[in-house]
């Protein structure tokens, strides 16, 4: 019986083709054929072309959507098709099914489709994605800076290593060098011999040699960040103020200088002679830049360093600070130049003039203070160097005397009045030289090569012994510990450490505690007595102040 009724639906024998409903009339019959047939292609057509996208595109999300809209538009070109075939056929039931078929698959895909619309939405229009782009190569680009940055900041700290190490192991046979010229030009000053003064010109020279090696080693030591420090709260204001004249005389009289100070300037607490030194090197190193003479500018701010200005320096941390702008009108730098000028030993000026430690002693003496320094040059059109240094919690400044101010204490100030003194060194020459020069100096002198032997010289001499002259770096206990030990048996004991650097032992991230005393290697006669004499008496000679 079903099957009845699929023949009748299916018979076309009772009903008459559509052409006859258009009379057979050519102009209509041909209207209908061409636009249902140019229909039909191009639906046939368009599920062709999106199954080859979605094949060619397997990463397109939701490629399943294009197969149901394949399907939905290939059925509707069917019923075009009919729609040509009925014209003469009368297969009516037949069209019926396709069009059945062809509301399915419409049905279908619409259903399929709204659920899918949010998400669609959300997916990148081609502007968006061409911004993701833009952002995506930015941030590449800054990686790439930052990567820079690291590895220029890793090679300064694998420099600084080397550098310290190496100036830290010269220190002491410097010492032994320069001592002993100084020891043997005062005995040679006692001659009569007429071949004496020749002698004295000749050990003159080679003790300024000595000395120019103790200043490459003072500068390898700061840029490497070992240098000791002996931090005060510091009015930077009244520091320049107090150099701007030995700024100028340094600079000549064929350039300008401007000092400009900013009102309720903060405070910095950094070791101010370090400062000193910094700053000198920056005033030598515009003269250098400005052969032709020009202008120095040298003036303060307050500056807050925020987290978008720190990303641009691989040195900078967001912070206060007080921020020391040094400009010339000089040469100027080029990218090279400017990218290596804070290397030790970097130097563009010709052999002989210079050492290449000026600027590197800027950059260490910057992070060792928790700032940190930076150039911006261009050749032709000058120099600027910032040097920030960190906010002082105190409002109240402990110094800002300038060095170019101070007078050196003259030699018969400084002998003792046969004190007793304990000198602790590992190194039998250094040893020497420290006892002949105490000893010269009218000192008692009793000697150690390590803590043990000091422990039982201390014990043997009692309470005559007034001061303590010690290495810190020795074999086995070291001067620190050392110095607490004596320090139990005789709290009125002074301390002076020895070092070529004090980190990690008498030291704090290289900063000095106070009441610490220092003589930083190599050590010269004068250095040695004024400083004994100050911590042996100082209720009279505080107000003066070592060379």
């Amino acid at each position: 019986m079903v099957w009845d009724k699929l023949k009748l639906f299916f018979d076309s024998t009772m009903f008459a083709p559509h052409g006859i409903c258009l009379q057979w009339e050519p102009e209509l019959l041909a209207v209908h054929i061409a636009s249902d047939s140019i229909i039909a292609l191009s639906y046939f057509s368009i599920p062709f072309a999106l199954a080859y996208f979605v094949s060619t595109r397997r990463d397109v999300e939701f490629g399943w959507v294009f197969w149901a809209f394949a399907v939905f538009i290939m059925a509707c070109g069917v019923t075009h098709v009919m729609s040509i075939y009925t014209l003469w056929v009368p297969a009516y039931g037949l069209e019926g099914v396709v069009k059945i078929v062809t509301a399915i698959a419409s049905i279908s895909t619409a259903a399929l489709l709204w659920p899918l619309i949010p998400y669609l939405l959300k997916v990148p229009s081609p502007g968006e994605l061409r911004h993701a782009k833009a952002m995506l190569e930015a941030e590449g680009q800054q990686r790439r800076e930052a990567e820079a940055r690291l590895s220029h900041a890793q090679k300064m700290e694998a420099i600084g290593q080397l550098t310290g190490g190496v100036a830290h192991d010269f220190n002491n046979p410097l010492t032994v060098i320069s001592g002993n010229l100084e020891i043997a030009e005062r005995t040679l000053k006692r001659w009569n011999d007429n071949s004496r003064d020749k002698l004295v010109q000749l050990i003159s020279r080679a003790r300024d040699g000595a000395s120019r090696a103790s200043i490459l080693t003072q500068g390898l030591l700061s840029f490497a960040r070992k240098q000791p420090f002996n931090t005060e709260v510091i009015d930077v204001n009244a520091l320049i103020t107090g150099m701007a004249d030995f700024f100028q005389r340094a600079l000549g009289e064929n350039m300008v200088l401007e000092t400009h100070g900013a009102p309720g300037l903060w405070h910095t607490e950094t070791d101010p002679h370090q400062l000193e030194v910094a700053l000198l090197n920056l005033v030598v190193n515009a003269k250098d830049a400005m052969p032709a003479g020009g202008k120095l500018t040298v003036e303060t701010s307050n500056s807050q360093v925020d987290g978008d200005y720190a990303k641009t320096s691989p040195d900078a941390r967001e912070g206060q600070y007080v921020l020391i702008t040094v400009t010339d009108t000089g040469t100027g730098m080029d990218k090279q130049t400017r990218e290596r000028a804070f290397e030790p030993f970097f130097s563009t000026k010709e052999t002989g003039h210079g050492t290449g430690l000026g600027l590197s002693q800027v950059y260490g003496f910057a992070r060792q203070s928790d700032g940190f320094a930076e150039i911006r040059s261009e050749r032709g059109k000058g120099t600027t160097i910032k040097l920030f240094l960190p906010r002082a919690k105190s409002t109240v400044a402990t110094t800002g005397q300038a060095a170019a101010n101070r007078e050196p204490r003259i030699a018969e100030d400084l002998r003792g009045r046969g004190q007793w003194v304990l000198v602790v060194e590992d190194d039998q020459h250094v040893r020497n030289f420290v006892t002949e020069t105490l000893t010269d100096y009218n000192y008692r002198v009793a000697e150690a090569s390590n803590a043990e032997e000091a422990a039982q010289a201390f014990s043997g001499r009692g309470n005559d012994i007034q001061l303590l002259l010690t290495d810190v770096v020795m074999p086995g206990k070291n001067g620190r510990l050392l110095s607490e030990e004596l320090l139990k048996l005789n709290s009125k004991l002074k301390v002076v450490f020895m070092t070529g650097y004090s980190r990690d032992i008498i030291a704090r991230d290289g900063r000095l505690g106070r009441g610490v005393e220092l003589l930083q290697k190599p050590i010269t006669q004068h250095d040695l007595a004024a400083k004994i004499s100050n911590v042996l008496a100082p209720d009279e000679t505080e107000s003066l102040v070592d060379q």
